[in-house]
């Protein structure tokens, strides 16, 4: 067996062709500094390319899982993808004409095919217990490579940035190329079983992401002056938060994370509001709200890594909750759009822009407990005072790596029952420290790494 055919080492290929395919969307084709600097350069609007590139983005995004339903047709349909994309790109290197404005769209609506049938790639060649690292590992290293592009298009030239996001597809592509046309896939529930998931994730992500959109209208034109720093820092407090997150102990609540997120996205719009537009300003300003994103997109992207195992149509369910991303952006932009045109000061439009953010923040909790609901199992979502019924699983079904001692199925019953590890202890009559060493014990017993984990996978094992 060749070393790329070994699953790990699919799952690292795929994890690089993708994050070099969304550096490339991220810095040229959904509101990219590359395409701004192609377009500065030549003296073109941009309101309606930008525009046109949302649009074909969300429209590729919804529809790709509609045909793309098996993994050599998502293989296909990323390389094509990348192909047409790479293309359509070729005439921003000359001068403008009439039919820059349709290959934007086509390239736009290309790329998102491609970028929906990664999520073929992410059911089968990452473990269901890597997902969370590898949603990870994509958001950090494609906002790196968007970084260096970003500061080429700025420092060097339109032409170098332009010219450095197509390295990044033709690089991607050759990652994409290496990995198998077919894998044994294990047969899924049937489709119904997600779609009320999918339309809370898809509401979920929606709400979220308005208050991005919000973040491009409203903030950073009011630092626009800043373009050293905000070229290459704009990005660095989302990456922060994503490595952050990603290294969580297990015993770190997730659940808890999301509203310290929803706190940070209200300090930074209070912080707009109150403090000036220089570059300490800016740094403060930023750091909170992309700090904020970070939460919120690796919140969400796990999420529909978990429901992957669900769905026998991993391109629809990746694809739909990814549009739902973009529309969020365009209808915040929108917002912002209507709201700054209104000719009013700094501070009342901050005002008015917190006044949307805190009407979309409280819209979450309702949609984040449905979610528990319907994905009891999921690190992120789990509270771990949440009950699960006993009842709910058939632990003598599921193989261990060695028998469970007595003590060690009576621990495991009470962990199942949502009970801390103080009450365990209490309820059995020894210490916090030795509920914690048999817990451990179970977990290696089972291969998982937390309480989490342990649930979700006496869940698939039902």
């Amino acid at each position: 067996m060749s070393y790329f055919n070994k699953p790990l080492s699919n799952r690292v290929v795929s994890v690089g062709g993708f994050s070099l395919l969304f550096a490339y969307v991220l810095a040229f084709l959904f509101e990219g500094r590359v395409l701004y600097s192609v377009l500065e350069y030549h003296g073109v609007s941009d309101n309606n390319m930008i525009l046109a590139g949302i649009i074909a983005h969300f429209v590729g995004l919804f529809t790709c899982g509609f045909f793309v339903r098996t993994l050599a047709a998502a293989k296909r349909t990323v390389l094509a993808g990348m192909a047409v994309s790479f293309l359509c790109a070729i005439p921003f290197f000359f001068n403008p004409t009439v039919l820059w404005l349709p290959l934007l769209f086509i390239a736009s609506y290309s790329a998102a095919l491609a970028v929906a049938s990664w999520g073929y790639f992410l059911k089968v060649f990452t473990p269901k217990n890597q997902r969370i690292k590898t949603c990870a590992d994509v958001l950090i290293y494609s906002n790196v490579l968007m970084i260096l592009v970003n500061m080429s298009a700025v420092h060097i030239s339109h032409t170098a940035g332009l010219a450095f996001s197509l390295l990044c597809i033709v690089v991607g592509a050759y990652f994409i190329l290496r990995l198998p046309d077919e894998v044994q896939e294990k047969k899924c529930c049937a489709e119904g079983g997600t779609k009320k998931p999918m339309l809370i994730l898809f509401l979920f992500v929606f709400i979220i992401t308005i208050n991005s959109g919000l973040m491009y209208e409203v903030m950073n034109p009011a630092f626009e002056h800043l373009t050293t720093l905000t070229t290459w820092y704009w990005a660095v407090p989302y990456i922060a938060a994503l490595i952050i997150m990603r290294n969580l102990p297990g015993r770190i609540s997730r659940y808890a994370i999301l509203y310290f997120g929803m706190a940070t996205i209200i300090a930074s719009f209070i912080c707009f509001m109150l403090l000036g537009r220089g570059a300490v300003d800016y740094l403060i300003v930023n750091t909170l709200m992309l700090g904020a994103c970070g939460i919120f997109d690796l919140f969400w992207w796990s999420i529909i890594g978990e429901m992957l195992d669900y769905t026998d149509n991993p391109v629809r369910m990746f694809g739909m909750s990814l549009s739902a991303n973009v529309l969020g952006v365009l209808c915040g932009g929108a917002i912002g759009m209507f709201i700054t045109s209104a000719s009013l000061a700094d501070s009342e439009v901050a005002v008015i822009a917190l006044t949307v953010v805190c009407i979309t923040l409280a819209m979450l909790p309702l949609l984040n407990r449905m979610l528990v609901v319907k994905l009891k199992s999921h690190a992120y979502l789990m509270d771990e005072e949440f009950f699960v019924p006993q009842e709910s699983f058939r632990i003598a079904a599921v193989e261990t790596f060695e028998p469970l001692t007595a003590r060690e199925q009576e621990v495991l019953q009470l962990i199942l029952a949502g009970k801390s590890n103080k009450a365990v202890a209490d309820t059995l009559n020894i210490s916090e420290s030795t509920v914690k060493t048999h817990a451990r014990n179970i977990f290696s017993k089972y291969n998982v790494s937390s309480r989490a984990e342990l649930i979700s996978h006496l869940l698939q094992n039902r």
